[in-house]
C-alpha cells in the first residue's frame, strides 16, 4: 500500500516522502480502515521540523486526522461493520472524563506511534467515531483535532458561555474557524482577528461581522475592548501562544477565560501575571478532547448542518506540497490530502 513517512534524518517539508508498506491486517478488537482523506494540523508541521515534544521514530507515518470506511474486522469487534464511514480520534485511549498524562503517549502520528497518512490503517474499535452523515470524506477528515479542540474550548470548560456572550478567535486556521462556526450556532457573538483583508471578507461571508485587522491595529486588544464597550470578551480562543497571550489577557473581561490551544507564535516569553490575578481571569490549556467530546461535537454539527471550511485538497502524491501550504500560513481553513 502507499503511505507517507517522515524521515528522521530530514527536517521540515523535506522530511515527508512517499513509500510502500505491506497491507496491515486487523487483530482481535481491531478494525481495518481504508483511508479516503486526511488533514494536516500545525502540530504535524512541528513534528516534521523535529520540535514537537520528544523524539520521533524512524520512518514515522504522519497525521492524526483521517476519514475512511471500514473494510475488515478483527475477532470480537461489535461496534462496527464493513462499509461504515468512520473518523479517527486524536487520543485513542481517552474515552471520556478529564485528561490524564497517560493518554498523551498514545496519540497518533507522533513519537513511536504511526499516524494515518496511509491507504490502510488498523485502529482499535474504540478509537473511531462515526462520520457525520452530511459530510463527505474530505470534510470529515478535518474534525479530529481542530473541530474537537474548538468544541472543548468553548463548551467543556466552566463557565459555559450563554447565548449573547462574546468569543474572540485568532486568525483563520482550522481551530479558529471551527470555533467561529460553533459559537455562531450557539448564539454567541464572534470577534475574529486577521492580517489579511481578503480573509476578513471571507470571515464576513461566514457570518462573522466583527473583525480586527491586526496589521492596522497591532494593539488589537484595544479594538476588542472598543467593540465590547470597554468590558472585554467572555472568552479568547488563544492559538498564538507566547506572542499573543499578553494581548489576550488584556482583551478578556474580568472573570473571563483564555483557552490556550496553540503555539503559532512560538514558545518562551515572560507573561505578566497581574491581569490574571487582579481580574480573576482563567487561563486554561486545551489539549483536544475525548471520544465523548467528539460524539457530542458530531451531534451539533449534524443538528446545525455545519460544514468545515477547506482551503485546498491535495492528492497523496503531493503530500509535501500540502505541508508546504500549511507552513506558508496563507491557508483559510483546513488543508486536506485525499487518498483515492
Amino acid at each position: 500500500m502507499k503511505t507517507v513517512i517522515t524521515r528522521k534524518n530530514a527536517s521540515g517539508i523535506d522530511a515527508w516522502t512517499l513509500a510502500e508498506r505491506p497491507e496491515p491486517r486487523p487483530g482481535p478488537g481491531q478494525v481495518l480502515v481504508r483511508i479516503r482523506a486526511a488533514s494536516i494540523n500545525y502540530r504535524d508541521l512541528m513534528i516534521a521540523r523535529g520540535v514537537y515534544g520528544g523524539d520521533r521514530k524512524d520512518d514515522l507515518v504522519p497525521l492524526v486526522d483521517a476519514a475512511g470506511e471500514v473494510v475488515a474486522l478483527g475477532a470480537g469487534v461489535r461496534r462496527w461493520k464493513t462499509g461504515d464511514r468512520v473518523v479517527s480520534t486524536y487520543f485513542p485511549t481517552w474515552a471520556s472524563g478529564p485528561f490524564r498524562q497517560e493518554y498523551f503517549a498514545a496519540q497518533l502520528g507522533a513519537g513511536p506511534n504511526d499516524g494515518v497518512l496511509a491507504e490502510l490503517v488498523v485502529f482499535p474499535e474504540d478509537a473511531l467515531v462515526r462520520a457525520p452523515a452530511h459530510l463527505g470524506f474530505d470534510e470529515a477528515a478535518t474534525l479530529t483535532c481542530a473541530a474537537v479542540t474548538a468544541w472543548a474550548a468553548l463548551f467543556e470548560s466552566w463557565p459555559r458561555p450563554a447565548p449573547g456572550a462574546t468569543v474572540l478567535v485568532q486568525g483563520t486556521g482550522g481551530v479558529s474557524l471551527f470555533a467561529a462556526q460553533l459559537a455562531r450556532a450557539a448564539g454567541l457573538r464572534v470577534i475574529a482577528t486577521s492580517s489579511s483583508p481578503a480573509k476578513i471578507e471571507r470571515l464576513r461571508a461566514l457570518g462573522v461581522t466583527d473583525t480586527i485587522d491586526y496589521r492596522q491595529h497591532p494593539e488589537w486588544h484595544e479594538e476588542a475592548l472598543r467593540l465590547t464597550s470597554g468590558e472585554g470578551v467572555d472568552r479568547v480562543i488563544e492559538v498564538g501562544g507566547a506572542g499573543t497571550l499578553p494581548r489576550s489577557l488584556q482583551a478578556v473581561k474580568t472573570g473571563g477565560v483564555v483557552s490556550l490551544i496553540g503555539l503559532l507564535t512560538g514558545l518562551g516569553s515572560q507573561i505578566d501575571p497581574m491581569p490574571i490575578l487582579f481580574r480573576a481571569v482563567r487561563v486554561e490549556g486545551v489539549i483536544v478532547g475525548s471520544r465523548q467530546s467528539f460524539l457530542d461535537l458530531t451531534a451539533v454539527l449534524e443538528a446545525h448542518a455545519i460544514r468545515p471550511v477547506i482551503d485546498e485538497v491535495f492528492p497523496l502524491e503531493r503530500a509535501s506540497d500540502a505541508l508546504a501550504k500549511l507552513a506558508a500560513g496563507k491557508h483559510f481553513g483546513k488543508v486536506v490530502i485525499r487518498l483515492d
